[in-house]
This record gives C-alpha cells, structure tokens and sequence, in this order.
C-alpha cells in the first residue's frame, strides 16, 4: 500500500471539493480501513531521524503541536513540496540563504 499520494484518499478529496461529502467520506474510510489491516504489524513511519517516538504518530504529532517550533519529519516532504511551488515565484533565491542543520538518522539510515 502506498500512503504518500495515495490514489483512493485524492479521490476521496476530489468527491469532496465538488460538494459530494458521502462519496468523500466513503472513500476515506476505504483508506483508513485498508491502511489499518496493511500496517496492523508493519513500520508505516516513513521518518529516518532517530526517534524515540518512530511509529507513534499520536504522541508523535502532540509533542510538536506542544512545542510548535517545526513540524514532524514525515510531514517535511509534503511540506516541503508546497514550499518548493511558493520558491519558484522568486526563482528559488531563497535557497542561498538557507543552511540544513545537522540530523541524528536511525542506524539504518545513517552516512556511516
């Protein structure tokens, strides 16, 4: 299963944004129907940072909208896509003034 871009959940928001709720809704639990029997006991967290909350998108997810200073790492693509679209209006000079920090990976990840 496939959860970025998910084919069945854009076409649930595509019932939704032309005024059909029920289609949307439908299709949506469709989704969350299949994700939760896909990933009862497999590793769904797309997130390389060594994290003591891998996987545990709830707490994951409440730690940051307590702290509020950048969001959750599985999010920063989707983001950062948004973004990227937004930097093309100033033919992405933004890019020289930003400098990636330095990110602890979970082993599996790392450069090493």
């Amino acid at each position: 299963m496939i959860i970025e871009g998910n084919q069945k959940e854009k076409e649930a928001m595509r019932a939704f944004h032309r005024g059909d709720r029920q289609e949307g809704l439908r299709l949506q639990e469709e989704f969350a129907a299949e994700f939760r029997e896909e990933y009862r006991n497999k590793d769904h967290c797309p997130c390389k940072k060594a994290c003591r909350y891998h996987g545990n998108c709830k707490e994951c997810v409440a730690i940051h909208r307590a702290h509020q200073e950048h969001v959750p790492n599985c999010m920063r693509p989707l983001i950062n896509k948004k973004i990227k679209q937004l930097s093309e209006l100033t033919e992405h000079s933004i890019a020289d003034e930003i400098e990636a920090p330095k990110e602890i990976l979970r082993k599996e990840f790392s450069y090493d």
